[in-house]
């Protein structure tokens, strides 16, 4: 009351209007443009001009400056004024008098709003032509659909994904984000847009499903609870082709691998091709997601962490994201495939303990990298049961070390890396490049690795077989590149993998707090765990 008091320049005993709760945005900003006057409003005013002097009653001490009211201001500089402060106090401000209601119908003062906090760049004049103010874009689209701006992974089984919801022009817009073909693993993103809201005329936000091949059409979205939406296709039949299944799974396949199924020849790569073709079309677009955060930043970090595209062999490419966790670093899947689903930790590498590479002649041979990275295990090993704790000591790794059965030749996880001589060396965070080769032996999805990389540590991976049973931690080796590019040689499965950063901008992908950017990967690894 003491604020509406300073605005209004009366005091409390005048009987401010402004109601003490407060109202949605939408509810306020969709009120009517010329709201009728009251008395009680009229008498606020009237103590205004009075306590201003502008009314001639109470003169002020003479010891005491005159008193000035916002009321007395011209509307121009009061749009100013009121454009500058954030859209959810607007609501407020409204109920404060007639006046400021008014005023608060300015188109100006929410096409600033739109633009500094929603960055909509677009000539938000041309709207007029439409019939739809910046007041409603603000209150029906962007304020209604805030919560669902961001980055989210659909509950898509293993396969998991990358959603990004972003406010593109008049829409809000999410699109998928898809990883390059296999094995181009340095390539750009791919997109594709799931579904948009826009706003028709005056009325509510429409929300329209994007999924097929036969344009927009209606849909349907839900905010089930904080952090985790859904949405729904009214009209599955635009997601049907004249040409049955077969032609949607070769459309699908072109799309999804840039290539036909005669260009496959491995008979087990066809399989699970097919296997996730059939998986991913039952859902039509009816979805579930669950929000991600991108992983926060430090100065002693060894790179920037952040998302990245990596191999994973007939599995084809995959998104990971890369994290810093005090002395070790965690990769953890966004998408996955029937042996490693999404949400589970690929790689776990110890910053504690750095392998020192040979001369290039020297590490082309495997054995020498096995002994080597062999020695490093056993000296993790010993070093956990000297502090009488398990390997995850720091609370990282979900699923600790268990014997398993051989996994399948074309693994869920990626192959490894190969060095040479171990040293318990501090990370650094710069180091002069090293010649660098694959052992004789190590399968690479891609031929086109760098040839020299900074430094090397001891590593764990991810395999298990096809169900993700018999999960097991492998050792492997962390080879670091650059700033935008590392690989992991997986030891028991002579295969490497490489990954490349995704070089995207995201809006409102920063976690509020380190403990919950931990607590979201809790949530997405217990979902297929």
């Amino acid at each position: 009351m003491a604020v509406c008091a300073r605005l209004c320049g009366v005091g409390p005993s005048r009987g401010c209007r402004r109601r003490q709760q407060r109202r949605d945005p939408a509810e306020t900003a969709a009120a009517d443009s010329e709201p009728d006057t009251d008395p009680e409003e009229e008498r606020i005013e009237a103590g205004a001009a009075a306590l201003s002097g502008a009314g001639g009653g109470q003169s002020a001490g003479p010891s005491s400056p005159p008193r000035c009211s916002l009321l007395e201001l011209p509307p121009e500089l009061l749009v100013e004024i009121f454009a500058s402060l954030p859209g959810t106090d607007l609501p407020s401000l409204a109920q404060v008098c007639t006046k400021f209601r008014r005023i608060l119908h300015t188109d100006t003062i929410w096409r600033r709003r739109c633009r500094e906090e929603y960055g909509v760049c677009e000539n938000l004049r041309k709207l007029e032509i439409t019939g739809v103010s910046c007041r409603d874009v603000y209150a029906k689209l962007l304020h209604r659909y805030r919560h669902i701006l961001g980055l989210w992974q659909p509950d898509i089984g293993p396969y998991g994904g990358l959603l990004n919801v972003v406010v593109d022009g008049l829409f809000i817009i999410g699109w998928m984000y898809l990883p390059p073909h296999d094995p181009h693993v340095d390539d750009p993103m791919r997109f594709k847009p799931l579904f948009r809201i826009h706003l028709m005329e005056r009325k509510s936000a429409t929300v329209e499903c994007m999924y097929g091949h036969r344009g927009p059409h209606n849909g349907h979205v839900q905010i089930v609870k904080k952090d985790e939406f859904s949405t729904k296709c009214n009209q599955t039949d635009h997601h049907r082709m004249s040409g049955g299944r077969q032609e949607e799974f070769r459309t699908w396949l072109r799309e999804e691998w840039g290539r036909t199924l005669e260009d496959i020849f491995h008979e087990h790569m066809q399989e699970l091709i097919l296997m996730k073709f059939i998986y991913t079309s039952q859902y039509d677009n009816c979805l579930t997601y669950r929000r991600i955060y991108l992983p926060p930043s430090r100065p002693d970090d060894l790179i920037r962490p952040g998302l990245f595209k990596g191999t994973y062999g007939s599995h084809g490419l995959e998104i990971v994201m890369l994290s810093f966790h005090g002395k070790r670093a965690r990769g953890t899947k966004i998408t996955g495939d029937p042996n490693i689903p999404a949400g589970q930790q690929t790689v776990e590498i110890d910053l504690r303990h750095r392998i020192q590479l040979p001369d290039a002649e020297s590490l082309r041979d495997f054995n020498e990298l096995s002994r080597v990275v062999l020695e490093v295990r056993e000296q993790v090993r010993q070093e956990q049961e000297q502090e009488g704790g398990p390997e995850d000591a720091e609370g990282l790794s979900q699923q600790s070390p268990q014997p398993c059965e051989e996994p399948p030749a074309e693994p869920a996880q990626a192959p490894g890396d190969g060095g040479a001589v171990a040293a318990a060396e501090p990370p650094a965070q710069s180091g002069q490049g090293q010649p660098f080769v694959l052992p004789v032996g190590v399968s690479s999805r891609n031929e086109d690795y760098p040839r020299t990389c900074r430094m090397c540590f001891y590593g764990t991976g991810l395999i298990a077989g096809h169900g993700f049973t018999s999960p097991e931690r492998t050792p492997g080796v962390f080879v670091l590149f650059d700033e935008d590019r590392f690989g992991f040689i997986w030891l028991e499965l002579k295969s490497f993998s490489l990954y490349s950063r995704v070089q995207a901008a995201f809006r409102n992908a920063d976690a509020p707090s380190p403990q919950a950017f931990e607590e979201m990967l809790k949530n997405i690894q217990s979902l297929t765990s």
